[in-house]
């Protein structure tokens, strides 16, 4: 069956043509739905895409075989790759750099699918202006035994403190069980600034509700409760991006919503089938999001606050480097083992 040409003649006066190879192939194996119905849904969702990935740099995550297959992942965009594409040098924690692709237009997204991305891994920054961390990315997730009750349950939470303070909060499913929460930032903080940010938001969030939130970066610790991983906002880490497309057997979307719609939707019920009545009847809930950059300050003043009270930062992840006033990276476990 021949591959189909997928014009976009918003993007590029050229009109470029990015093909589909092999369309007909299962990737979705629940609906059946194929790598045709995938370059569908990003067409379908192109204009509220951009608005969120538009200019970022993007991982790419590869399913050649489809959903239920093996997967790897690839930063490095290939050699052979057209002149038009748009790439970027991004680094890892170690200083490895490696040239991303950035999703300058829809065609960047059809290019990308057509490797056997399903969805994108994106940095929270934009390529024109890497020095400064525009996005604060809030992750609650799911520790075992945790349910969408208490994920909802930890998000009102999250949106009264924002309230408190005045900040705007942009709340989307992850495409799995969890959810994640977005602030449009001015662009004036580097990564460590937001991380910073992000671990004040934690602390203070497990102090009003230990029963149900922690801030514990080690998992013996957390025990049955909402765990908002701070750590998905240092420098070079990335999150999986609004309207991308999850390597589930439903073909489940990170899908925006309202903060009124959280008590009456479940992230399995957001699919590729079902963007197609979405976005003829709810308008995107994060088309204001570029238009109302926020300031990080309130949550610097948290943070400088429990540093004046004594706290040393939270652990980093095992690749980074050990970080000023970091605790010592070991499980409390293990250290009362030593």
């Amino acid at each position: 069956m021949p591959g189909i040409a997928y014009l976009d003649r918003m993007a590029d006066p050229a009109q470029r043509r990015v093909t589909i190879t092999h369309p007909e192939k299962v990737f979705f194996n629940e609906r059946g739905e194929t790598k045709g119905h995938l370059a569908e849904h990003y067409l379908r969702v192109r204009e509220p895409l951009m608005r969120t990935m538009g200019g970022r740099p993007v991982l790419l995550q590869r399913f050649p075989e489809g959903a239920d297959g093996p997967s790897f992942f690839q930063k490095r965009v290939p050699s052979n790759v057209p002149e038009w594409l748009q790439t970027t040098t991004v680094s890892t924690p170690n200083g490895t750099r490696s040239r991303a692709l950035v999703i300058a237009d829809i065609d960047h997204v059809l290019w990308a699918l057509n490797l056997g991305c399903l969805g994108f891994h994106v940095w929270p920054y934009l390529a024109s202006d890497p020095a400064h961390t525009d996005e604060l990315r809030i992750d609650l997730d799911p520790s075992p035994g945790i349910d969408f009750v208490q994920i909802r349950a930890a998000a009102h939470h999250l949106k009264q403190l924002f309230d408190e303070v005045g900040v705007i909060g942009f709340l989307k499913t992850t495409g799995n069980r969890g959810l994640h929460v977005y602030v449009r930032l001015e662009p004036r903080w580097d990564s460590y600034q937001v991380r910073g940010a992000a671990v004040a938001i934690a602390r203070e969030l497990e102090r009003r509700r230990p029963d149900l939130i922690t801030a514990a970066w080690w998992k013996e610790e957390r025990g049955r409760r909402v765990f908002i991983d701070f750590n998905q906002n240092a420098p070079h880490r990335t999150v999986f991006g609004a309207w991308s497309v999850r390597a589930r057997p439903g073909a489940q979307v990170s899908t925006p919503i309202l903060w009124h719609e959280l008590d009456q939707v479940h992230p399995d019920q957001f699919t590729i089938a079902s963007m197609v009545r979405r976005m003829a009847t709810v308008e995107d809930p994060w088309r204001l999001m570029n238009e109302q950059p926020q300031s990080l300050e309130p949550f610097l003043a948290m943070l400088a606050r429990d540093q004046g009270n004594g706290l040393m930062d939270a652990p980093w992840p095992p690749v980074y480097p050990k970080q000023p006033n970091e605790p010592p990276r070991v499980s409390p476990s293990r250290a009362r083992k030593l």
